[in-house]
């Protein structure tokens, strides 16, 4: 479980969130390398939340960092999505913005 207070004012609490999605990774040689953010040493989290926003969770593994979390508009969630390799876990309200995305 992880809270954020979102630059709105809102806080969030990764417990409550509707729907998680996790980074794909991939093998570069010798490290597991995130595939939306390049790095092996940070990370980030697609979260839907109860209400139906998207917001993302940044992560790393370097010390002396703080995680933190921030709104994403629908085009943003989908994007990250496609990174990630989820296009054939999509959610339907991000379907109709698949042309407005994707070339």
């Amino acid at each position: 479980m992880s809270r954020y207070r979102m630059s709105d004012g809102t806080i969030v609490d990764t417990d409550n969130a509707s729907k998680e999605f996790c980074e794909d990774t991939a093998w570069d040689g010798r490290n597991m390398i995130s595939c939306v953010t390049g790095s092996q040493w940070a990370h980030q989290t697609l979260y839907r939340s109860r209400k139906g926003r998207y917001y993302v969770e940044h992560t790393s593994q370097w010390e002396g960092t703080r995680p933190s979390a921030e709104w994403v508009s629908n085009e943003e969630a989908l994007r990250w999505l496609l990174v990630n390799n989820y296009d054939k876990t999509i959610p339907e309200e991000l379907r109709p913005l698949l042309e407005d995305v994707t070339e």
